[in-house]
């Protein structure tokens, strides 16, 4: 028991390390569309119902099978020039279907399950009927002809061969007109078996037997001949079956492959109309383990055959995953043809009785050989075997007793070409591409998975080993909703990857070099067999072009020839950043590779050496940069940060840091550069592609109101005495680090300091960012303050504009970036709601000019920037003088002498790293309430200053 505990501690590990790999891109849905990479066809009811496609390469179409309907495509644009042949049950069958018990809305349709070219100018096609099979002949024409109709007198049942249900496990594949085909054959689903039809011959199929087919679950057909003579052709299956062990108690699930002659008719006497020379073996995939303990992965999911020229030695790439209870995973397995065949050719299974385990048949074993073909090489003088009709019925006897083969297959350098353990998803469907590159062929590996989105892979041989590298190049959010991906097929002479689920088809393109950038440091770094750089541009590599090696990516060595030198990859643009000292402030550095690591390194004054930043409880390193929680003096200089990958460094951001000194007040600290005036200078910058560029940008350019004139502080606060804090019950001696009683309106964690205007006319607000005083950014997805938001992000914002003459307008976006924090609990994300206050419809828009950027938006039932901080205090109250509005009062308004309560700074026990400060209050006998009744929206300053309320249930505007 010790040592099989140790030997799943040791795989389990070594199947996380092996499975560790992230994306070097992650290209959403919306990014697919966008820059054309993907296009989408949907069907022309807007729900496909996808249930299989056919790739013909020959016609430039793709012929997809759904739901009552049949559609051709064009190859290279697969949303236009659509034809489509509606073909829904037969009168009278869907009413049959749902007496039956069937669910009329997802199961009594007919959904097309098969399509295969049956000769130069037809496809067979077959569909469930609302499980009443049925098959029939769809015109194509000839090359060019664009022809598309189904011929009506052509209508069969499709019993056995087609399934009764539309999601069952089903393989088929036509040969020389015949169809082979593995399903389950009634309409329980209780009668599985291996059929041939449609042919002149007679039709065969697999004995009533669970030695040859114990509740299989079909993946796929395939014809791979043996050699150059015809009748030695046979049709491989690939499927999971379960098998009882020796003690007749435990059901194992395995997988399997298994062979059938083309020429097979059934025997005289014996096995008549059943197939005769039926064998299967057991695939194997599993990663080896110490003491001879192997780890399998025994779920085959997927099976695609990269086809050689001369078509008989193709190698098979199957994709497993494990059906254990203690862990999940998947694996790709490679196998040799020569490899199967040894197998097949090998020693067969036997054993006396259930009870008994399996041994090789040491017994003498009749001719011909059970499983081989009537061909030539069978045929005696005397004795002609050119049909197995003619084989003696011993040999029938024996194959019906001893289908399965002893040894198993086994894959190419016996282990698993990749293992993933760590995906959040679940892969179903492989296709494979081989690359030629300078540094040898690598297989790039396309896998699907059950959430809608595509990895593609290279995996990379490690020199004089037989391990493996491997590289996530990009991971493809196919389809919006997180559908699984239930059919794949790829187009080498097009470079496009066609990809099926239920919702639809999609036609993507297999590699966009463009998109890791626009340096020759960044294509190589992308390590993508199908991108190279030409000197200007990373591009798609032509034979004629210049080529990047794949396993050596150094750009210092492959990008010497464009004249750069070590000093390029480490110039960058220094930006500079002020903090506020005892204020919180964030350095922001994103790698654009998730598979880089970062280290940040700090040259202060006067030294020209440059320093590792040592992190503490102070100084946070995050996915998204470096975080004070608490602004130094001697925390100045120049913060480089830099990113290694694959051995390579280089700087990617810059930024010099300067603290302003904050002096100590009567009633707390005061920020110098607001005593005297000084402003950082407007500027302007391009609209900003996401939130967080947009916070970041309006927080280091934006500047005070024009008005203010510098003089002092914006909106007339003055600065908070030290008897203000009572009445919040919070000590002034608790105090956190971050804006102090004295700095000018706000605090940075809940939306950033705003400046307002002098013109005391309460229907016009404007906020600006003060990057002097507030230097927090948002709140991080992990490390510092992002742990007390549960691992979600969280982009604060403000309201920009507000007009309340007349109308309402503001802009906002969404306050989160994904997920919906504990500490928000109505919020959601990409929510909009009305205003509370002037009933004016809110939308999202941009707002350009002094404001700078727009990062605000209103939150549902609660009001925009609804907060509640972590540190515990008493609800603060204070009397209100005046309505803010003279209409829409019991919206909005209070009366005259009310008391309004913030129920604000609900503590959250364990998860705040030190305690926050309350927003700063202004003077008391200036305030006016907003919305008491709905539990205090909001205070608003005679000088015209708006702040939100904090409360879990105000309405305020935000």
């Amino acid at each position: 028991m010790r040592a099989a505990a140790a030997a799943l501690c040791w795989l389990w590990g070594s199947l996380l390390a092996a499975g560790r790999s992230l994306p070097r891109l992650r290209l959403p849905h919306r990014e697919l569309l966008s820059t054309n990479r993907s296009v989408l066809f949907f069907g022309h009811r807007g729900f496909l119902g996808f249930r299989t496609l056919y790739l013909d390469e020959y016609r430039d179409r793709l012929f997809v099978g759904g739901k009552d309907a049949l559609y051709s495509l064009r190859l290279d644009r697969a949303s236009t020039d659509t034809k489509e042949i509606y073909w829904p049950p037969l009168p009278g069958q869907t009413e049959e279907c749902f007496r039956k018990g069937k669910d009329p809305g997802t199961d009594c349709a007919n959904y097309i399950r098969l399509l295969h070219p049956y000769n130069r100018t037809h496809l067979l096609a077959c569909g469930t009927g609302a499980f009443h099979p049925v098959c029939a002949f769809v015109y194509v024409g000839h090359r060019g002809e664009h022809a598309f109709s189904l011929d009506p007198t052509s209508v069969e049942s499709g019993r056995g061969r087609c399934p009764h249900e539309p999601d069952g496990a089903f393989a088929s594949t036509v040969i020389g007109g015949e169809l082979y085909a593995g399903l389950t054959a009634d309409f329980l689903g209780r009668d599985p078996g291996i059929f041939r039809s449609t042919g002149t011959r007679s039709a065969l199929r697999t004995e009533v037997d669970q030695r040859l087919l114990n509740e299989p679950k079909f993946v796929a057909a395939f014809l791979i001949p043996d050699n150059d003579d015809r009748d030695n052709d046979k049709a491989y299956f690939f499927f999971t079956e379960k098998v009882v062990e020796a003690d007749g108690r435990e059901h194992a699930v395995v997988s399997r492959v298994a062979r059938v002659c083309v020429n097979d008719a059934g025997g005289q006497r014996v096995l008549v109309n059943k197939w005769s020379t039926f064998n299967k073996a057991r695939l194997v995939c599993s990663v080896p383990g110490p003491g001879g303990i192997d780890t399998h992965f025994d779920e085959l999911e997927d099976v695609f055959l990269l086809r050689t020229r001369d078509g008989k030695s193709p190698e098979i790439y199957a994709l497993f995953s494990t059906v254990s209870h203690v862990f999940r995973g998947s694996a790709v397995c490679v196998y040799r043809m020569a490899d199967v065949r040894e197998v097949f050719n090998g020693p067969f299974a036997h054993r006396e009785s259930p009870l008994h385990q399996w041994a090789a048949y040491e017994g003498r074993v009749p001719y011909p050989r059970p499983g081989v073909c009537p061909s030539k090489t069978t045929n005696q003088p005397r004795r002609p075997y050119s049909t197995t009709k003619d084989f003696p019925d011993e040999v029938l006897h024996f194959a019906r007793a001893h289908p399965l083969m002893h040894k198993p297959v086994r894959p190419r350098h016996r282990r698993p070409l990749l293992v993933k353990a760590d995906l959040q998803h679940r892969l179903l469907q492989l296709v494979v591409d081989r690359v030629d590159a300078e540094d040898g062929q690598h297989d790039v590996l396309f896998l699907g998975t059950d959430a809608g989105s595509v990895l593609k892979v290279v995996v990379l041989q490690k020199p004089n080993s037989a391990g493996t590298e491997e590289i996530v190049l990009e991971e493809l959010q196919v389809f919006k909703a997180p559908v699984p991906i239930t059919q794949m097929e790829i187009s080498v002479k097009r470079q496009t990857l066609y990809v099926g689920a239920s919702l639809g088809v999609a036609q993507v393109r297999l590699h966009q070099c463009e998109s890791y950038g626009t340096a020759c440091a960044e294509c190589c770094l992308a390590r993508d067999p199908y991108c190279a750089w030409d000197g200007t541009a990373c591009t798609r590599y032509v034979p004629s072009g210049k080529r990047r090696y794949v396993r050596h990516t150094s750009p210092v060595y492959q990008c010497l020839d464009q004249n750069l030198t070590v000093d390029d990859f480490e110039h960058v643009e220094e930006k500079v950043l002020y903090g506020m000292e005892h204020n919180s402030t964030f350095l922001e550095c994103v790698p654009r590779s998730p598979q880089a690591s970062v280290q940040w390194f700090v040259q202060r004054p006067p030294d020209e050496q440059q320093d590792e930043v040592k992190t503490d409880e102070r100084v946070l390193q995050t996915e998204r940069g470096l975080l004070f929680r608490q602004l130094h003096s001697r925390d100045a200089g120049v913060y480089s940060c830099k990113t290694l990958e694959h051995g390579f460094t280089q700087t990617v951001a810059r930024t010099s840091l300067r603290v302003l000194r904050a002096r100590l007040t009567g009633s707390g600290w005061r920020s110098s550069a607001c005593a005297s005036g000084v402003a950082t200078a407007r500027a302007r910058w391009p609209r900003a592609s996401s939130p967080w560029l947009a916070w970041m940008r309006a927080r280091r350019h934006a500047r005070p109101s024009p008005r203010a004139r510098g003089s002092a502080c914006p909106g007339k606060l003055r600065p908070l005495r030290a008897g203000d804090l009572s009445s919040s019950g919070l000590a002034a001696a608790q105090s956190p680090p971050g804006p102090r009683a004295g700095s000018w309106a706000g605090h940075c964690h809940l939306g950033g300091c705003r400046a307002t205007s002098q013109s005391g006319d309460v229907g016009e607000i404007r906020w600006h960012w003060a990057p002097r005083s507030c230097q927090v950014p948002p709140l991080v997805a992990s490390g510092g303050y992002g742990a007390t938001v549960t691992g979600v992000a969280v982009t604060p914002g403000s309201l920009l504009a507000f007009s309340a003459n007349k109308r309402a307008e503001h802009s906002a976006s969404p306050l989160f970036t994904r997920g919906v924090s504990r500490i928000f609990p109505h919020c959601q994300p990409g929510a909009w709601d009305r205003h509370l206050l002037s009933g004016v419809k809110t939308e999202p828009r941009r707002l350009d000019g002094e404001a700078g950027a727009t990062l605000g938006w209103v939150q549902r039932g609660t009001g925009a920037l609804t907060a509640q901080p972590l540190a515990r205090a008493q609800p603060l109250c204070w009397e209100a003088e005046r309505p803010l509005y003279e209409r829409g009062k019991a919206e909005a308004g209070q009366a005259r002498g009310q008391r309004c309560c913030s129920r604000s700074w609900k503590g959250i026990a364990g998860s705040s790293p030190a305690p926050l400060q309350p927003l700063i209050l202004p003077p008391r006998e200036n305030t006016n309430c907003l919305g008491a009744g709905q539990g205090q929206g909001g205070w608003q300053t005679a000088a015209g200053t708006f702040d939100p309320s904090l409360g879990k249930h105000g309405r305020g505007l935000g």
